[in-house]
């Protein structure tokens, strides 16, 4: 009988926290409530067999607890009972992948009229590179990573010499510009997460990953590495600025592309 009304309370009590608990997701600030809608259908759907199962065992411990002159019946099987567990899983898992795939086709979908932005992660920071006034973004090589040159940039490539490179600030973005972010790590897995975008990727080296969403909300949240990344990883924090043009616009002027970087390393390295 305790263990029973111990199981009961743990089905109970996990229920209860979940409604009443004042930890919950931070405001979103992007248009993915698609993912939102999705963690909600897999708790729903996790959360009822979680249930099922601990009041079952509770049922049969009660039920077929030991008593007097009572033997348990020895059945090795039962085809009806595992028909009905195998489809009943099958079920549940089809009803958790499907909006996840469905989701997963947006994510990667990106508008034609998405700004680009790249973010590049080391150990243990972040740095962003937005295109200059042709709207494109130069050539990369990892082997051209340097002191002068952060973020390896291909100097012979004309199209990256008006890049935007910023290092050490903050990422500025536009309210309601859908963006597409660029992903690249220059040595060991990262992940960009901004909590209130609900959208993040992990970085992985050698490859250029990408999603998109929009900004819906203005104001400065804080970037996290979602990937353990080593000793700094706690340590490795960014922010993301999201404001009306007029402001994006007087912040991007301030910024610095490849081109004048390049000139202002090469001149001090000549004093």
């Amino acid at each position: 009988m305790g263990v029973a009304v111990v199981l009961a309370l743990v089905v109970i009590g996990s229920v209860t926290f979940h409604l009443l608990s004042p930890w919950w997701w931070t405001p979103i600030a992007s248009n993915w409530h698609y993912i939102d809608n999705t963690i909600i259908i897999t708790f729903w759907i996790t959360g009822t067999v979680f249930a099922a199962v601990v009041l079952f065992m509770a049922y049969c411990v009660l039920r077929f607890r030991h008593r007097e002159g009572h033997r348990a019946a020895y059945e090795p099987e039962n085809k009806r009972l595992e028909w009905w567990l195998a489809i009943g899983t099958g079920i549940g898992v089809a009803a958790m992948l499907a909006p996840g795939l469905v989701v997963w086709k947006q994510f990667v979908t990106v508008p034609a009229d998405a700004a680009t932005v790249e973010i590049v992660g080391q150990q243990w920071q972040w740095s962003y590179r937005l295109p200059g006034a042709d709207g494109r973004l130069g050539a990369t090589d990892v082997t051209l990573v340097s002191a002068e040159n952060p973020l390896g940039l291909d100097p012979k490539d004309a199209r990256g010499q008006d890049d935007i490179i910023i290092q050490g600030d903050q990422l500025h973005l536009l309210l309601d510009k859908p963006v597409k972010v660029l992903l690249r790590s220059l040595d060991v897995v990262h992940d960009f997460y901004v909590p209130e975008f609900r959208a993040k990727m992990d970085m992985i080296p050698g490859n250029v990953t990408y999603y998109w969403f929009t900004p819906t909300r203005t104001g400065t949240f804080e970037a996290l590495c979602a990937e353990l990344c080593s000793t700094g990883h706690t340590f490795m924090r960014g922010g993301v600025v999201v404001e009306p043009e007029s402001e994006y616009r007087a912040w991007l002027q301030q910024q610095k592309t490849f081109a004048q970087l390049t000139a202002a390393a090469r001149a001090q390295a000549r004093n």
